[in-house]
This record gives structure tokens, C-alpha cells and sequence, in this order.
């Protein structure tokens, strides 16, 4: 009796088991190890990728903005989407914290922000909203789902970074870059490979390490279009195709059937033959040998035979590409893509053509560290502003990139991430096609209150040509493309083994090391131009070295064949800022002027001297320098270095705020003993009768932004700021603004400064903490989105006009007027205001940054007679 009730218990413990088996089986990669989970549990937590593959996320979709948008997952190789089944605020949370941002405001269903494609890697996750990844939270397993992309999540996260984390408010073409990494063009004609930019030439596309050409059969100048926009040129140009097509034939006609001397070679042995045969292929002009062996090389290796793009595209990978399949006729009666580009003005050196490529003057980027990126502003009503990031898209992004005379555009950027404007914002929700010719011809919303604030401005990164001004192509002659070589284990890019591509059998590449014997200076240079990592072939070649990281060091230029130090005499932020502009490392935080305590072991003579810079050269070579050298101190120590980075700060003054606190006060001499110690005072104030009599002051506020990317620092550190007793703290700054009062013809009629004795955050915008504090000798600074404020009443806030006469005058305001510290943007340091002074009376109108207004409007502003109801008999 007990036997029978045993075997169906057994039978029923078999069956759960193989269930909970058939369950693992289904819900869990192969590859992976599911962690211990509970039997009752619905759903398991996700097995963690391998440590060499970590995940990556990003929001795409659209309409979105940069914090919000369908959630995307990169797993083994691939960009995947989330099912919503069973998605929470908790999921959100997560997801969120791990794109950078500190917390989500809401989350949303069947595919919002649009379908995704490719794999749908989770399905009903359920997170507490504690992870600290979406790895840790139950789910189906990866890979495993009963969705569409119909039910794609998406997130809307807060938008407040998390200190420290890599921004991610961009919006960039989704491609999929196994289809077409790269896209080039090489140069046909002979002598054009070596302009800058090259503007003309076969279409290539990179695919898996090769470089391959595309069919033109339906090319159309819409693809035509794409491709110059990704190669940084805003317009294209008609090509000759007849040109083109008749050095094919050619060239097809002499590899394929040589022309020889059918009388002289039938008398002749087998030798003398072939020696005629290649005398006769080498009859023709150099330059049609060059573009033979040129299409010789290139000849049947066609990637894609056809394309499709509709002319706003970014990348020609958007575009419906057709492949061209193997063993398969590639094109058939064709030839290869031919496009030919026209420059933007900025990139063209024959000053006849660039007085006909003229950009728009009613757009401009601002804040940008390289050239062709920053924060956008329109000219609206003599007045620039910016632009509220709703509905901001790449194709909108575009059109102002092509207006600038750049290519389309690489990024377009939301939530002020090249800084926040001031004054007007002029544009809300702008709507490009993509084939506006002005930002100006797109459908917008114009702007209100509620709408946006500055914490919203869009912002953009556009194509630009190459230029030659970061790195160096490798020599005609060389045997290597800069393909086949590569670094490989280094920290950073700068460093690593050397590999060489090489030829094997049957025609198969491999990767293989150099022999380290014999390998020397000389040798590691080839290397590193060829690599591209520091040089330029316009004008003077730069490089940066000694330095402790790749962002800093002593600034060698090569002159002739030699390469040496520059002498840092004069040697300024300005200057600093050219050398990273031209490296591409964005701007200088410091201009070193002595460099001995970084590595000297190979220093090199100095052979540059007089360099100087108005500060918006895109190369050292653009600048003034003496033809001979002259430096009182030739020392190795004394050369110029500098000090990179990607970002800098960029104070703005309020000029309302100075144009609604101004007024005049008679103060006694009695009360301005301080003042006078500090030079805060005219000169005639030395020969009054102290400590009788007064001083007349103009007094007012002053509201000093940080609307940079870096908090503004002072240049020297605390151990080195000045005590002054009589007022009782410490200058950080010597000179921290200036204020001038000038007449009709710019002449000084009097003036003021200010050092930084309290450079503090005084109030900040929503969200942010408040960093920099004088009190107890606290850290002086200005934190990125605060601001200091400098009231009417204190100490110094003022220009002692006691000798000035009654009249129509400028004021003028500078901050930082010495560039002691870096800023991405000078020009909006200086503010001006129209002054009329009757003797008893003040009264400023007008005031405005220095790039405030339009160029119309400032010159206006310069001639401006003073108010016509207040004149001064």
C-alpha cells in the first residue's frame, strides 16, 4: 500500500523539476550564469554582461528632448529596446540614474517617442527604484520577450545632472554604423590630393577596415547633398561627368588592352617585347598614370550600388542604402560616385571666392570650444538671442550649420550644454525640413515666459572639412595607409603598441607588432603623424609635450626641419587659446609662461619669439610673430606651455541691472581713506584738501553671470592672494574689472577698478548650490549658472567723476579686462551704456553687452548724440 502512494509523489517532484529547468532554459542566454533566485519569484533578476562589455544607454525617439525619449540598451554588440509590460516609476528611476540624470519625473508606453528596431532585450522588469542598474532589477531574462516594438518604453527624466557625470543632452544621428563607418573622398584630378580641403573626388565608404566606392547609377544631387554635408561643406557642385567618365574609359582601355607597336613587336623576341609593352603604358602624362593606377586599384570593389537619400539626411547611412551582393555584376554600364562640394567661407583661402560665399549674419554660435560648435543665437530686431530647445532636432540643427557655412549638423545639443545666454530668447519650437536656406525660413513659436528660460537653450555641433590643422597626412610616397596602422593597449589614445596590417595569403590582412630593435625617436614620429596625433600641415606645424597628461605641456613649433620651443615672453591666454584651438583640445585654462617642472629630457632649442593673437585664429600660423628670433630669456625653462581643456567659464554683466541702480553721491573725503589707499580714487583726489571736502561718485550695481561650462576660478591660488587691512580681506584678483567713462571719440575722461576682493556666489538659479564663499578665507570662485553681485554701496563700486564736465559720454565695463582667467568668450565681457551727465543729474540708456546688439545697431550706438529733450545749453 505505501508503494503505489510513493511513485506518484516522486513522479510530481521529476515534473517540477524538469519544469524549473525547462523555465531557466527559455529565460537565460546560454552564455550567462543565472544568479539564486527564489522558486515563487515571476521573474528573475538580469544576469550582469561580462566585465569587458558594460552597458551603455541613451534616449532616442522624436518629438523629445534631451531627457526624455524611448529608453535604448547596448548588449552584445547591439542597441536594443525595453518592453513596457509591467514598466514603473521605479524602472524609470534607474534607468534615469544611470543616463546621468538624478531622478525621473514620469515614464511612457507603446512607443511614444516611435518603434524601435533590432532586439527587444527586456520584458517585464520590475525594480525597486534602489539599483544602481537596470541589471540588478527581476526581469524575463535578456533577449527574452513577448513584445513588439509597438510597446517600446520610454523615460522622462528630471533634468539635473548628477554631479561629475558625462553629459548626455545630445540629439545625433541614429545610424547604424555596421552598414558605413566612414565616408571620403579621394581625389581623382593630380596636385589636387594636396589642397586642403579636398572638395572633389570619387566617394568611399569604410567597411570592415576597407575602403570601397559606391555605384552612380540613380546618384542624384540629393545624395549628393548628404555627402557633402557629413564631409563638413554646406552646398554642392555640378559635376563634370563626361570629364570623369572619359579618364575611366581610358583607363580602363590602357589596363586592359595596352597599346603596343604591332609591326615593332612581331620582329621582336619575347624580352623586347614586354620592355615595349611597359614603355608604351608609360607613355602617357604623369597625371593620367596617376589617375589610371588610381582606378586600377580601386576597380569592381563596390560596396553600394544604390542609394537614396532624400537631401536631409546627416549621415549617408540614414539613407536607404542597397548593398551590392556578392559574385553579383556591381555596376553594370556605371562608373563611381563623383561629388564635388563648395566650402564655406571660413575654409577657403582664395579671398575672391570667399567674398561670394557670404553666411548669414543673422545667426551665430556662441560658447563653443572647437570651431563649428556652440550655443545658438538669432538677430532678431537689432538684438541677438538664443533659442528654446523644444521640438530642436538635427534637421533644424542643419539648416543653421549649412547658414554658418559648415556641413549639416553632427549633434544638435539641448539644455544649455554650451552655456546659458543672456538678454531674449527669440525662437520656441523650431520645425525645420531640413531644406530652409535660413533658420529664419522654418516654422517657430515665439516665446513667452512660461514657455523657456535659458537653462533651455539649444545648441549645436556641425560638420566641418578637415582642415589638416590637427593632424598630418602621410607623405605621397609612403607604402602605408593610416588604416593600416594602429596603437593598441595603451591608457589613451596617445599610447599603446604599434601594429601594422599586413598581407597574408590569399589575399587575407592580419594585425602584427613591430620589432622594438633599432626603433627610435625618428621612428615613433612617422608613427605618431601617421596616426594623426598632434601635428598640422598648415603653416606651422604644433605640438604640446613634456607635459603630465595629453592636455598640457610646452608648445614646439616646427620651423623648416626643426622643431623648438616658443619663448613665453607676451606669451598670453590669447596665444594659449590658439594652440588648443589648433590641437583641437579645446580651450586654454592657462598660459604657462615658465615650463621647468615638467619633463625636460628632451627639450628642444627655442627658435619662435613675438607671438601674438587677437584669440579667434584657428592656427599659431595666423598669428604675428617676429621673422628672427628675440627673446631676452632663451632658457629652456622660459618657454611658452599651455594648459587645455574642454571647458571654460564666461562671465556676463547684467546691464539692465546697471542702467536701473546708477546714481551719483558727493562722498566726504573723511569716509574714503580705504578707497584711496586701494586707487579707487582719480588722480586729483591726492591734492585735495583731506579730510575736507567730498568726492562725486557714480555708483552702481554690478551682477557679474557665470554662464559658462567650468566655474570661474582665480588664476592664483590662496597662498598667494593680498591681505588689506583697511578693509578688512583678501584680493584674489589685482584687477577684476574696469570702468571707464569715455567721450564722443573713445578718449578716457575717467575711470574706476575693482579687484576681486569678494569673489563669492551670491545667488544661484533653481537647482543649483551655491559653491564659493569669502567669509573665514573661504574659496573664491563663481560656480557655473550663480552669479556675484557687487552692490551700488560698497567700497570702490563707483567712477570718480568730480573732474568730469557736463556732457554726453559712454560707460563702459570690463570684467576680467586682462584675460587673467580663461573664458570661451571674450567678447561679451565688455558693457556699455549711453551717458549724459548735466552737472547735477545722470542718466545711462541703452546698455548692452559688447555683442549684444547688431553690427548696424552698435554703430548707432556709438553716434548717438545724447537725449534730444535734456540737452545741455
Amino acid at each position: 500500500m505505501e508503494t503505489p502512494s510513493h511513485r506518484p509523489s516522486l513522479a510530481t517532484m521529476l515534473f517540477v523539476l524538469w519544469l524549473s529547468a525547462s523555465s531557466l532554459a527559455q529565460t537565460t542566454p546560454a552564455t550567462t550564469t543565472l544568479p539564486a533566485t527564489t522558486p515563487t519569484a515571476p521573474t528573475k533578476p538580469s544576469p550582469s554582461p561580462p566585465q569587458s562589455e558594460r552597458l551603455k544607454f541613451r534616449l532616442v525617439g522624436y518629438p523629445r528632448k534631451h531627457n526624455e525619449g524611448r529608453i535604448e540598451v547596448f548588449y552584445k554588440g547591439e542597441w536594443g529596446t525595453i518592453c513596457d509590460d509591467d514598466f514603473s516609476l521605479s524602472n524609470a528611476q534607474v534607468l534615469c540614474r544611470q543616463l546621468g540624470f538624478v531622478s525621473a519625473t514620469g515614464w511612457t508606453h507603446s512607443a511614444k517617442y516611435g518603434k524601435g528596431q533590432g532586439k527587444i532585450w527586456l520584458d517585464n522588469v520590475l525594480c525597486n527604484g534602489g539599483e544602481k542598474s537596470i541589471e540588478a532589477c527581476k526581469s524575463r531574462g535578456w533577449g527574452s520577450s513577448d513584445c513588439t516594438h509597438d510597446e517600446d518604453a520610454g523615460v522622462i527624466c528630471k533634468d539635473e545632472r548628477i554631479p561629475g557625470f558625462v553629459d548626455s543632452n545630445i540629439i545625433d544621428a541614429q545610424v547604424d554604423e555596421n552598414k558605413v563607418e566612414e565616408v571620403r573622398l579621394r581625389s581623382v584630378v593630380s596636385g589636387a590630393q594636396k589642397k586642403m580641403p579636398v572638395t572633389e573626388g570619387v566617394v568611399e565608404v569604410k567597411h570592415k577596415d576597407s575602403w570601397s566606392q559606391i555605384c552612380d547609377l540613380g546618384w542624384t544631387p540629393k545624395n549628393t547633398r548628404v555627402v557633402c554635408g557629413m564631409l563638413g561643406f554646406p552646398h554642392e557642385r555640378k559635376v563634370n561627368k563626361k570629364f570623369y567618365k572619359t579618364i575611366i574609359k581610358r583607363a580602363a582601355v590602357k589596363v586592359s588592352k595596352p597599346k603596343l607597336n604591332v609591326t615593332a613587336s612581331a620582329r621582336q623576341p619575347a624580352k623586347a617585347k614586354a620592355k615595349a609593352n611597359a614603355k608604351a603604358n608609360t607613355k602617357s602624362k604623369p597625371s593620367d598614370s596617376g589617375k589610371r593606377l588610381y582606378l586600377e586599384r580601386q576597380k569592381n570593389h563596390y560596396l553600394v550600388h544604390s542609394v537614396a537619400c532624400t537631401g536631409t539626411e546627416v549621415h549617408l547611412a540614414a539613407c536607404p542604402l542597397e548593398f551590392t551582393k556578392p559574385n553579383a555584376t556591381s555596376c553594370p554600364g556605371g562608373m563611381p560616385a563623383v561629388v564635388s562640394c563648395m566650402p564655406g567661407p571660413l575654409f577657403t583661402f582664395s579671398s575672391n571666392i570667399r567674398k561670394k560665399l557670404k553666411t548669414s549674419s543673422n545667426v551665430r554660435l556662441k560658447g563653443g570650444a572647437r570651431i563649428g560648435e556652440g550655443r545658438v543665437e538669432v538677430l532678431k530686431n537689432n538684438e541677438w538671442g538664443t533659442v528654446c530647445d523644444d521640438r530642436w532636432s538635427l534637421q533644424s540643427a542643419s539648416v543653421v550649420c549649412r547658414e554658418l557655412g559648415f556641413g549639416s549638423a553632427k549633434e544638435a545639443l539641448t539644455g544649455a550644454r554650451m552655456g546659458q545666454g543672456m538678454g531674449p530668447i527669440h525662437m520656441n519650437e523650431v520645425r525645420c525640413l531640413g531644406t530652409e536656406r535660413s533658420v529664419w525660413g522654418c516654422p517657430f513659436k515665439n516665446v513667452t515666459r512660461e514657455d523657456c528660460g535659458h537653462l533651455e537653450d539649444a545648441a549645436v555641433r556641425c560638420h566641418i572639412p578637415y582642415m589638416g590643422l590637427e593632424n598630418s597626412p602621410l607623405p605621397a610616397d609612403s607604402p602605408l595607409c593610416p588604416s593600416q596602422i594602429r596603437l593598441t593597449g595603451g591608457r589613451t589614445r596617445y599610447e599603446g603598441r604599434v601594429e601594422i596590417l599586413g598581407s597574408g595569403p590569399n589575399r587575407t590582412h592580419s594585425w602584427g607588432l613591430v620589432c622594438g630593435e633599432s626603433w627610435g625617436t625618428k621612428e615613433v614620429t612617422v608613427a605618431c603623424r601617421q596616426l594623426g596625433l598632434g601635428y598640422t600641415n598648415q603653416g606651422l606645424k604644433v605640438r604640446i609635450v613634456g607635459g603630465r597628461t595629453t592636455y598640457e605641456g610646452r608648445v614646439e613649433v616646427q620651423v623648416g626641419p626643426r622643431w623648438g620651443t616658443v619663448c613665453s615672453a607676451g606669451w598670453t591666454t590669447k596665444e594659449a587659446m590658439v594652440v588648443c584651438r589648433q590641437l583641437g583640445m579645446g580651450y586654454s585654462m592657462h598660459a604657462v609662461t615658465e615650463t621647468w617642472y615638467w619633463d625636460s629630457s628632451n627639450v628642444t632649442e627655442m627658435i619662435l619669439s613675438g607671438v601674438k593673437c587677437v584669440g579667434s585664429e584657428m592656427a599659431l600660423s595666423q598669428c604675428q610673430h617676429h621673422k628672427v628670433l628675440n627673446c631676452q630669456k632663451t632658457a629652456a625653462k622660459f618657454a611658452a606651455g599651455v594648459i587645455c581643456s574642454e571647458s571654460a567659464s564666461d562671465l556676463v554683466l547684467n546691464a539692465p541691472l546697471v542702467q536701473e541702480t546708477v546714481y551719483i553721491e558727493d562722498r566726504p573725503l573723511h569716509m574714503l581713506y580705504c578707497a584711496a589707499e586701494e586707487n579707487c580714487l582719480s588722480k586729483t583726489a591726492a591734492s585735495a584738501n583731506w579730510p575736507y571736502g567730498h568726492r562725486r561718485l557714480l555708483r552702481f550695481s554690478s551682477q557679474i553671470h557665470n554662464i559658462g561650462r567650468a566655474d570661474f576660478r582665480p588664476k592664483a591660488g590662496r597662498h598667494s592672494w593680498v591681505w588689506h587691512a583697511c578693509h578688512g580681506h583678501y584680493h584674489s584678483m589685482d584687477i577684476f574689472t574696469h570702468y571707464d567713462l569715455l567721450n564722443s571719440n573713445g578718449t578716457k575722461v575717467a575711470e574706476g577698478h575693482k579687484a576681486s576682493f569678494c569673489l563669492e556666489d551670491t545667488d544661484c538659479h533653481e537647482g543649483i548650490s551655491k559653491r564659493y564663499e569669502c567669509a573665514n578665507f573661504g574659496e573664491q570662485g563663481v560656480t557655473v549658472g550663480c552669479w556675484d553681485l557687487y552692490r551700488h554701496d560698497i567700497d570702490c563700486q563707483w567712477i570718480d567723476i568730480t573732474d568730469v564736465k557736463p556732457g554726453n559720454y559712454i560707460l563702459q565695463i570690463v570684467i576680467n579686462p586682462n584675460f587673467e582667467v580663461a573664458e570661451s568668450d571674450f567678447t561679451n565681457n565688455a558693457m556699455k551704456c549711453n551717458c549724459k551727465y548735466d552737472g547735477h543729474r545722470i542718466w545711462l540708456h541703452n546698455c548692452h553687452t559688447g555683442d549684444a546688439f547688431s553690427d548696424e545697431a552698435e554703430r548707432r550706438f556709438e553716434k548717438y548724440p545724447g537725449q534730444l529733450n535734456n540737452q545741455i545749453s
